[in-house]
């Protein structure tokens, strides 16, 4: 057996063996406000319900492991000290995914990953529209474990009101874990759908993907097109050349001049094998 001392290994190389080994976690996808209004939203796994005599809730933005810098949530809720959490499920999980990219501060993740903001009733931060279930929520404590990277910011919150979209309900009035279709984080690329059990979204690119506001309108405001199919076009960095394309087109003249709705239903059935590259250039066909 691996016996392993965690002060004698590096931390990535420790902050991977945690994440494999406690899994699968569920998702807090977190919505604050910067002290100027400016909306910001992203997952984290390091996360937990505590109690319900007040409700508490826990998640926790650690350091960055890389460069020990701290989230915009962080320093958001340090300020404001409010939060919604809204829980992921299959039908968002790639747009949470692409929400996760490190996009600049002040960038709107909510217009990069194609997610509706949703008026909260009693907190400042948005709601996630898509999210079946969102708790507003007030930060009552924050617990610092450590000044490094990696180390965690543990905040603490009391749920002040909870929005559950009646869809997921059943007919006893409580949420059908069938049809709520949650997904949980666990080590590496993978994920767990928890009614089906593994399946694997590769990370969001290193560079900056282009997000779904980027995406043309006739694309984006597809009738074929789901929102995680977005989700997977919006995280490449850059768009298939006019070359790469008509070369692409060449070789599969069946996908020349085909009307909108079998050009994106060809696309969709790229992106259900993860050929994100050759779904957009069926999309860019002429």
């Amino acid at each position: 057996m691996l016996s392993i001392d965690p002060k004698k290994i590096s931390t990535p190389k420790l902050h991977g063996y945690l994440l494999g080994a406690v899994a699968p976690r569920p998702i807090a996808f977190a919505s604050t406000i910067d002290a100027d209004g400016n909306p910001n939203l992203s997952p984290f796994s390091f996360f937990n319900v505590f109690g319900a005599n007040p409700p508490t809730m826990i998640f926790s933005p650690a350091r960055s492991v890389r460069n020990n810098t701290t989230k915009d949530t962080l320093d958001n809720v340090e300020i404001t000290k409010e939060v919604v959490i809204n829980v992921v499920n299959y039908a968002i999980v790639q747009q949470m995914s692409l929400s996760s990219t490190m996009y600049p501060k002040g960038i709107n993740e909510f217009k990069k990953s194609g997610l509706t903001m949703l008026k909260s009733d009693c907190v400042a931060p948005f709601r996630v529209a898509e999210s079946p279930v969102q708790f507003e929520c007030k930060v009552t404590d924050i617990v610092y474990t450590g000044n490094e990277g990696g180390a965690g910011n543990l905040i603490i919150c009391e749920v002040v009101k909870i929005h559950i979209n009646e869809a997921v309900l059943d007919e006893d009035g409580g949420i059908d874990q069938y049809k709520i279709d949650l997904v949980a984080r666990a080590g590496g690329s993978y994920y767990s759908r928890a009614r089906d059990g593994f399946f694997e979204i590769p990370k969001p690119i290193a560079t900056l993907g282009i997000g779904v506001d980027a995406i043309p309108s006739e694309i984006r405001n597809s009738n074929i097109l789901t929102g995680n199919n977005l989700g997977m076009l919006g995280n490449v960095d850059e768009l298939p050349n006019a070359k790469a394309v008509d070369n692409f087109a060449k070789e599969h003249p069946e996908f020349i001049g085909l009307e909108t709705l079998k050009k994106h239903t060809f696309a969709q059935e790229f992106l259900k094998i993860n050929d994100v590259e050759s779904a957009w250039k069926v999309l860019l066909v002429k």
